[in-house]
């Protein structure tokens, strides 16, 4: 499939689904790169005497692999000229091979023909929980 073109995508388009794999290993490697140390993203004791079910997963990596559907989609990151979310609930990654898995879907939800952008919404969940919410992309297209 190659890069959608504005006249091509219509509201309620659906975007290819994906899910990514977040685990520890990904955690010290943001924590490294964002420099955020927070023990809650890598200290299970520490995350549970706070109240957590295990480590968490940085709210702003989900929020970064959650637009990576969005970015593939489009063909190149540039064409995301606007992206929100709010964090609904952590994604916990276990100590295991495994982590945990970031499922993200979208839809094409409108579009504005003088800009010739259109808005993605996106739903992330991680397990049975919603872990993104009023997850929007704004995208400009050729």
């Amino acid at each position: 499939m190659g890069r959608p073109t504005f006249d091509a995508v219509a509201v309620g388009d659906a975007l290819p689904s994906r899910t990514f794999p977040l685990t520890r290993l990904d955690l010290v490697r943001y924590a490294g790169a964002s420099g955020d140390f927070k023990v809650i993203h890598w200290n299970q004791r520490l995350a549970q005497a706070v109240g957590l079910p295990d480590v968490i997963a940085h709210g702003m990596l989900t929020m970064a692999t959650a637009a990576r559907l969005v970015t593939e989609w489009a063909g190149d990151p540039g064409a995301v000229v606007e992206y929100g979310v709010r964090f609904t609930k952590p994604v916990v990654v276990p100590d295991d091979d495994h982590g945990a898995e970031l499922e993200v879907s979208g839809v094409v939800a409108g579009k504005d023909d003088v800009a010739r952008t259109v808005r993605v919404d996106l739903t992330a969940t991680s397990g049975d929980a919603k872990v993104l919410g009023r997850a929007q992309a704004v995208v400009r297209l050729p």
